[in-house]
């Protein structure tokens, strides 16, 4: 994932605000239990490595870069947009992909000159490599499932990384990573050229960083759940028809999953509530927030517990025809 700033223009005046920054990610992803697994600030972008957690990360950095911004404008007395247009999203397949670009982001602020070699980008603050060494601490960064691919104890997998991110420093840029959804699907050129002469059909989409096959499958997968979200809006299943379904299914009044109860029965209710309508429905917490009378985080909370106690097979049955 990257995020601009708009017309290039720096999104970090100084070490405050990237603090700020910081502080308001590490807030979200730890209340949407959203893993991050690499990440680096400069000066006019930020590079994030995310794995999706109960709430889309759509909604996520909407949150994120809105209330960031509002805060910048506000300090610095600027009018207009701070980031450009949207983030750039990219998904990736993990056991493919996952080294390669943790080194890649992590390596940003050396390629950009802000730290002068690997020695002292390990103590570098606004990068997630320091974190992965231990010579930081971000409680919301998963640095354990990161050493885990280079190895066991940790001692010898903080080595192993080390040496690979070594290794890459020499590498340069690599616009694969970031861009040419075909190539990066067939592995460049010759991968491509060789797929053509054999006559080996090649999926691919921009913003998919992986092998044809996963590719395939994502955009399989992800017409499926427009398919759905397509039915349930057919049949009139909006967040009204939720509300009075969970309330039937989870033997509570509609009107206490409005009311803030703090009740075991209600909570759970609420947790399905809340993880269907934004996972299926495509609402936003604040949007939820407002119609169920309490905060954005709450909504976030109750989509995870939603995620995490649920069985499969009472969501399947909330999202079936009553």
């Amino acid at each position: 994932m990257i995020i601009r700033g708009i017309e290039r223009r720096v999104i970090f005046r100084n070490n405050g605000d990237r603090d700020a920054f910081l502080d308001r990610l590490g807030e979200l992803l730890l209340g949407s239990s959203t893993p991050c697994y690499a990440w680096a600030l400069l000066s006019n972008h930020v590079h994030l490595l995310l794995r999706t957690g109960s709430i889309p990360l759509a909604g996520i950095m909407r949150r994120l870069l809105t209330g960031y911004a509002v805060t910048f404008i506000h300090r610095y007395r600027r009018h207009g947009h701070h980031f450009r247009n949207r983030y750039k999203s990219i998904l990736c397949e993990e056991d493919v992909y996952l080294q390669e670009l943790v080194r890649y982001i992590h390596l940003n602020p050396l390629r950009a000159g802000l730290v002068k070699d690997l020695k002292e980008l390990g103590s570098y603050a606004y990068s997630g490599h320091s974190v992965l060494l231990g010579k930081r601490k971000r409680d919301w960064q998963d640095r354990g499932y990161v050493l885990g691919y280079f190895g066991q104890p940790e001692r010898e997998a903080k080595r192993e990384y080390l040496s690979f991110v070594s290794k890459g420093i020499d590498e340069g840029r690599k616009p694969e990573l970031v861009g040419g959804g075909l190539l990066r699907c067939v592995g460049g050129w010759k991968g491509l050229k060789e797929a053509r002469e054999s006559g080996q059909r090649v999926k691919s989409d921009e913003r998919i960083l992986g092998s044809s096959e996963f590719v395939d499958r994502v955009l399989r997968e992800a017409g499926e759940q427009l398919e759905r979200r397509s039915r349930l809006r057919r049949r009139g299943a909006d967040l009204r028809w939720f509300i009075e379904r969970v309330a039937v299914v989870f033997g509570v009044e509609a009107e206490d999953l409005k009311t803030g109860s703090r009740s075991r029965k209600v909570g759970k209710a609420r947790a399905a509530l809340c993880y269907i309508a934004v996972r299926e429905l495509g609402l936003s917490c604040a949007f939820l927030a407002k119609e169920l009378r309490i905060s954005p985080s709450a909504v976030s909370k109750s989509a995870v517990r939603g995620r995490r106690e649920l069985d499969h097979a009472v969501i399947q049955g909330l999202l079936e025809s009553p």
